[in-house]
């Protein structure tokens, strides 16, 4: 939009920096754009599936590599979605990642509680339960890729009073925290294959450990390898989370337990 604006001759040009979050007005006169009082070059090529930061001197991709590609990908919804070596980890083919964490966190209900959030991902949940006007979140996020992209996401939340976000793996902090201490749960965890202990039966009696009784919790599943392997991931985890001790029910694309 910046090139094109420029190409018409134009001088300025209402746009989005943010990814669609506000809009704004950007001089394009020149050899450089401005905003805010500074200049900045024009990317003539950008590549594919990329969003790009401001790094101190230019613009650098929103991705890091340690050992497995991490990267912030646009979608035609304005917030983006995140991709762990390809593999996209939120739901973008028929809803805005962000509105869909939305309706997941509305089936927990999180006025006045406490919840937590164990795999916080780019913050979605997080977002929605503080618009909610739940008292206090505790969020988790294992990559520490994760959680640099999260600082570059204008639609994650920023720590604060009300939530709390910390480097860790959940599968262990869980094990630190008291009895009965969160109202609800949001378990969005990667898939089996590369988080399997998320899955496990030990992992969901700590759930319910820490989950205050007639707690909700929602549980992504999606149906992964359903067609060509015939395994029933919901199915499985339905019947470890009833033995854990909650009622369980289908909802939208995971499952809505409630502690008995």
């Amino acid at each position: 939009m910046l090139v094109a604006s420029r190409d018409r001759g134009d001088s300025t040009v209402e746009c989005s920096l943010d990814l669609g979050r506000s809009t704004t007005t950007a001089g394009t006169g020149g050899d450089a754009w401005t905003w805010r009082g500074h200049r900045y070059p024009y990317l003539e090529t950008c590549r594919e599936r990329t969003i790009y930061f401001w790094d101190d001197d230019a613009f650098q991709p929103a991705s890091r590599f340690a050992g497995s590609l991490v990267k912030l990908v646009p979608t035609e919804w304005g917030a983006p979605t995140f991709e762990i070596d390809g593999i996209k980890m939120l739901p973008t083919l028929q809803a805005s990642p962000y509105e869909d964490a939305g309706r997941k966190v509305a089936l927990v209900e999180p006025p006045g509680k406490v919840v937590l959030d164990t795999c916080g991902g780019l913050g979605y949940f997080a977002a929605w339960c503080l618009a909610g006007q739940a008292v206090r979140v505790l969020s988790f996020e294992k990559n520490p890729d994760v959680m640099w992209l999260r600082g570059l996401n204008p639609w994650s939340p920023m720590p604060g009073d009300r939530l709390e976000l910390e480097q860790g793996d959940i599968s262990l902090e869980i094990t630190r925290m008291p009895d009965a201490s969160v109202d609800a749960v949001l378990h969005d965890p990667p898939r089996f294959g590369i988080a399997g202990e998320l899955y496990s039966q030990e992992f969901y009696g700590q759930l319910a450990r820490v989950l205050r009784r007639r707690g909700r919790m929602f549980h992504y599943t999606g149906t992964p390898n359903a067609l060509s392997s015939g395994r029933d991931l919901p199915r499985e985890v339905a019947t470890r989370l009833r033995r854990a001790g909650f009622v369980v029910r289908a909802a939208l694309d995971g499952l809505l337990s409630v502690k008995g």
